[in-house]
């Protein structure tokens, strides 16, 4: 039992991604928060192995677009399907990767494969400062001035703002009382099968759908060489031979290094604030798994709060633009959950080629446009399928993307404050003033998370 009192600006309870990549961008930022986590250590297991271009923008933006790219696997497939890995064909999965190509003309991100969310909090650990393992929050009590958390291990924290980024069973939620919308638990229970063995595939995938009978799952790339996942919804024991069935080599040897199990689950808070406490990632909202959206709309939701916090801390905002976090994520946390149940009720919404009509009928939204094509303050897109016509510099959405000259984009000119955008040398402002050559969208005035806050026309 310790009764010292620890004082910071922020406090975020949960050291997963989303709570380590709000870490980050708060450092960025200037603010130092202190992490705490309940569990021992970063988690071994990939939970989730797709991050999205938006993501990969932000991580650009506090400089740390190229060491995920390291981390990253270069894949030549993405979705295969086989009897068994041995058995699977290729050539879907490569096509599927070509048709993809074209899309990334909307953003400066490139990532070159696939990056297991292990692979990925081991990267964002190395700018998120004070993180501390096997500390978890045991309550807290706000008042007009702050937040004061007792702290698993005795000891008290005062800090002038509280972040959850504690999970689907987020404790502090529950401490607020804050209910949840949406169908809960979906699916099956599934069985995730962190394992190693060293494999040689045709081609380096994404994924492999297994069909064999007695081994019937997913196989996914965790780093394309050692290790991999299996999941599956077999109620059957996570065996080496049950691997070595879905491999399709029963002479491989497999070292079984984790196992989890779940339930997919679709649910957004009523609120993702109340006070001086804030929810985001999965304590805000559970996303169904299908389209890599969780993770991604989680690091969102901290790329949304961080610079808000940061203003309000250092005295340049008052605390009512704390009030635009719930407004402007909320809906969509709902939006983005609806589309991946979509996905889940019918996976070829997602994963089938030539799709619009069918997504279109379904009420579906192409995936780019749920990651970035989103605009706050307003649910009418000019496009449900070509996220480049909702880049368009309208108030509320992400700037436009354009190649400026020696691999600078648009979006890097923000650098993480107000700032304009325009083609006009005459327009002056209180804010950097960036001309650009051929610009085609007006003057622009752009927050500090690179979207749209006002346009001059």
């Amino acid at each position: 039992m310790n009764g010292h009192t620890v004082t910071t600006d922020v406090l975020i309870a949960g050291g997963g991604s989303v709570g380590l990549m709000l870490a980050v961008l708060l450092r960025h930022h200037g603010v130092e928060p202190l992490v705490v986590e309940q569990k021992p250590q970063l988690s071994p297991h990939p939970r989730a192995t797709g991050i999205g271009a938006r993501t990969v923008e932000i991580l650009r933006e506090v400089g740390l677009e190229q060491a995920v790219n390291e981390a990253a696997v270069d894949l030549r497939a993405g979705k295969i399907r086989g009897r068994t890995l041995a058995e699977a064909d290729f050539t879907e999965g490569m096509a599927w990767k070509t048709r993809g190509t074209p899309e990334l003309t909307y953003t400066p991100a490139r990532i070159r494969g696939t990056c297991a969310q292990n692979r990925f909090d081991r990267v964002l650990i190395t700018k998120a400062g004070d993180v501390e393992f096997g500390v978890a929050l045991d309550s807290f009590e706000q008042d007009a001035d702050g937040v004061t958390v007792t702290l698993s291990d005795g000891r008290a924290v005062r800090a002038r703002y509280l972040v959850a980024a504690d999970g689907v069973r987020s404790r502090v939620r529950q401490i607020l009382g804050i209910g949840l919308t949406g169908p809960g638990a979906i699916g099956r229970e599934t069985t995730s099968v962190l394992f190693r063995a060293e494999l040689r595939p045709r081609q380096p995938f994404a994924m492999c759908n297994i069909e064999h009978p007695d081994a019937t799952g997913l196989l996914v790339t965790v780093d394309g060489e050692r290790e991999w996942v299996f999941l599956t919804t077999m109620e059957t024991k996570p065996t080496p031979e049950l691997i070595r069935t879905a491999l399709g080599d029963p002479s491989i040897e497999v070292e079984i290094r984790s196992v989890l199990t779940f339930r997919g689950r679709g649910q957004v808070a009523d609120r993702l604030s109340a006070g001086r406490v804030f929810l985001v990632g999965d304590a805000a909202h559970a996303i169904p798994p299908l389209g890599a959206f969780g993770l991604n709309t989680g690091i969102a939701d901290a790329h949304n709060l961080a610079w808000k916090l940061a203003h309000v801390l250092r005295g340049e905002a008052g605390p009512e633009l704390l009030e635009t976090y719930h407004a402007e994520r909320h809906p969509v946390a709902l939006m983005t959950m609806e589309q991946a149940r979509l996905r889940f009720d019918d996976p070829s919404l997602h994963w089938g080629k030539d799709m619009a009509e069918a997504r279109k009928a379904a009420g579906a939204i192409n995936a780019p446009v749920v990651h970035m094509g989103y605009r706050y303050g307003s649910s009418a897109l000019p496009s449900t399928e070509d996220v480049a016509l909702d880049l368009d510099g309208s108030p509320g959405s992400r700037l436009p993307h354009m190649w400026l000259a020696d691999g600078v984009s648009t979006l890097d000119l923000v650098r993480s404050q107000w700032c304009v955008l325009t083609a006009d040398p005459g327009v002056e402002a209180d804010v950097p003033v960036h001309v650009v050559d051929g610009w085609p969208y007006g003057t622009v005035l752009v927050r500090p998370d690179g979207f749209v806050s006002r346009s001059y026309g």
